[in-house]
């Protein structure tokens, strides 16, 4: 058997109910653990709730786009003028060295075929 298989991240189910290999939670024996290890402690980052992953990107990104040189990095933010936190991501591609716009389509660098027939017109009849 020639080729290599990409084993998949092991993944845990957020509390809004899709898998995530960012989420960790651990209820054994008493214990009350719940962290997203993508949104480190950190001063630059806000304070993680669970009720955050029901509004997070960072699933739906890692489903749509499989590029193993894409990285993402998040944080909590508040939006101005609005009081509810969200998580904003940033990716980046670690094999061109540039700013990722859509996450979920890719550089365009690595895998033009998809930057392509995603930004395609809408063709109307």
């Amino acid at each position: 058997m020639s080729g290599s298989i990409r084993q998949r991240e092991p993944t845990m189910l957020t509390p809004a109910g899709t898998e995530c290999p960012h989420y960790y939670e651990d209820f054994h024996r008493g214990r009350s653990t719940q962290e997203c290890r993508l949104i480190g402690p950190g001063p630059e980052s806000g304070e993680w709730e669970p009720k955050l992953c029901s509004s997070c990107t960072v699933p739906a990104v890692l489903r749509a786009n499989s590029c193993p040189n894409m990285i993402i990095q998040a944080r909590v933010a508040r939006r101005w003028l609005v009081l509810s936190p969200r998580v904003k991501i940033y990716a980046v591609c670690s094999k061109h060295l540039v700013p990722v716009d859509n996450p979920y389509v890719g550089c365009g660098h690595c895998h033009p075929g998809a930057a392509s027939i995603l930004d395609r017109p809408q063709v109307s009849e």
